[in-house]
């Protein structure tokens, strides 16, 4: 069985995503996966071993600055000429199957080549009714047409009475907490200027902030430690921490969910799929939301020590990869169910959620 899969790869999250469904792909000997990523420079990615002999396109990028998406220099920046060349140079024959998770280059030759494609990602969930926040008919269509498949598998925190699977959970094996994780924090915000957080940080002495950021250096100063990028190194300091700040995307809620952390979340303004999922977080209770992190935000939010919840999701990429291998007969509505049946919400909220 010859599988060709696209991945964006703008954000990490699609990454730890990706190297889960490796895994579990890797368990089927006559299952030959290659794999295709765009959206940044090839020596921009890191921990890449399980994708050998990876593909590369420039694809599309979004652009921030400060917290907010910038729509006009991620119009000046796109390359649309580059991407409807791509398009049509990818030659998809002689695959047995296509996923993409909201991978545009694949997903448009598929659908060119007329050949099906199956969408596997937190994106495909907002193809149903899921909650939705922010945004106009011009996004929220870009949204849900990005990267068109066939069959959409789309992945939340809730199945909100869709067929939408629960996370891709991708936690390493062998970890364990190494101590005490009371005052420790775990910081993820990529899209913030990190200059302006340190001096916010450091008004919270009793606290160990452990910040990761695309161009950090390692450094410790006093309760203050920045660090570079790395996927083992980052998911020891998450297992270790007891609190989690980062920005509204999905994979890394999913884990700090499974792992029972206290979640603070700043949507990244302007991009409709965080603002989407800090209102599903709120629905849900399962984070404090902040359009502004400051003295007083956090202050208040340490103070009221709230109860975590811990929802423990299962195997969902095993199940998917066992799916794909059977070609993909079962409807998604059924492995939903099946996936859900399996999912234990734990306990806590940070305040009372309104889906049961």
């Amino acid at each position: 069985m010859r599988i060709f899969y696209g991945v964006q790869g703008t954000g990490n999250g699609h990454l730890s995503r990706a190297r889960a469904m490796a895994r579990a792909l890797d368990h089927y000997p006559d299952v030959q996966v290659d794999w295709l990523f765009s959206g940044r420079p090839r020596d921009a990615y890191f921990d890449m071993a399980p994708f050998d002999d990876f593909q590369c396109r420039r694809g599309l990028t979004f652009h921030t600055s400060a917290g907010q998406l910038q729509p006009l220099k991620t119009l000046q920046h796109a390359s649309l000429l580059t991407l409807h060349r791509d398009i049509r140079a990818l030659d998809l024959a002689g695959y047995d199957l296509v996923i993409s998770d909201y991978e545009p280059v694949t997903a448009r030759a598929a659908r060119r080549q007329g050949i099906p494609c199956v969408g596997i990602g937190h994106q495909y969930a907002f193809s149903f009714p899921v909650p939705l926040r922010g945004g106009n008919l011009l996004s929220r269509t870009i949204l849900q047409r990005f990267a068109p498949v066939t069959i959409p598998v789309g992945l939340h925190w809730h199945h909100f009475d869709q067929p939408i699977l629960p996370p891709i959970v991708d936690l390493a094996h062998g970890l364990a907490s190494r101590g005490d994780t009371e005052r420790r924090v775990l910081v993820y915000l990529p899209f913030e200027d990190q200059d302006a957080l340190l001096p916010l940080f450091r008004q919270f002495p009793h606290y160990e902030f452990y910040i990761y950021a695309p161009g950090q250096r390692w450094h410790d100063d006093g309760h203050l430690h920045t660090r570079p990028l790395s996927r083992d190194g980052f998911q020891q300091d998450l297992i270790d921490s007891h609190w989690v700040i980062c920005n509204a995307g999905f994979e890394l809620i999913s884990e700090a969910l499974q792992l029972g952390k206290r979640i603070m979340a700043k949507p990244l303004r302007g991009q409709i799929e965080q603002l989407a999922n800090a209102a599903a977080l709120e629905q849900l209770g399962y984070a404090a939301i902040e359009d502004r992190i400051d003295r007083a935000a956090l202050a208040f939010w340490f103070d009221c020590e709230p109860v975590a919840p811990r929802i423990s999701y299962p195997d969902v990429a095993t199940a998917l990869a066992r799916w794909i291998y059977g070609g993909c007969v079962e409807t998604v509505a059924s492995l939903s169910d099946q996936l859900w049946r399996e999912t234990d919400r734990g306990r806590g909220s940070w305040k009372m959620g309104q889906v049961a």
